[in-house]
């Protein structure tokens, strides 16, 4: 390629600017955020073509459940204090927490775009 008008520093930096922007533009998108629909389907920001539900992975934390529902439980047994009566043995049950809860629609999203897949990674909330 000729110089620019005599400049070769121009021409340098036109190569550069140029070779930039083609790797630039050959990088997917790899973060993007989404929102959850009515109906399960997930639309991101730069995807505005809802994505069905069940067409989408979910990061395994945001398949517990909703808030409040059981996470799990735990037995105890053998006498300890609040007990006065009987064997000690007794169930305490450990719901989920509203942090912890899994996606619902409405809910913004972090989304990684894997290849032409998009996973949910989490739920965004506002600082």
């Amino acid at each position: 390629m000729e110089d620019y008008r005599g400049h070769p520093g121009i021409n340098k930096l036109g190569n550069v600017v140029c070779s930039r922007i083609r790797l630039e533009m050959e990088s997917p998108l790899v973060l993007d955020f989404g929102t959850i629909q009515g109906n399960g389907s997930l639309v991101t920001d730069t995807f505005p073509v809802p994505i069905p539900k069940g067409d989408y992975m979910v990061c395994r934390h945001l398949t517990l459940g909703p808030a409040g529902s059981e996470l799990t439980s735990t037995e105890s047994s053998g006498e300890h204090e609040g007990h006065t009566g009987g064997t000690g043995e007794h169930t305490h049950t450990i719901p989920i927490p509203e942090k912890m809860r899994s996606i619902s629609p409405g809910d913004r999203v972090l989304v990684a775009w894997v290849q032409n897949e998009a996973v949910v990674i989490d739920i965004i909330l506002k600082s």
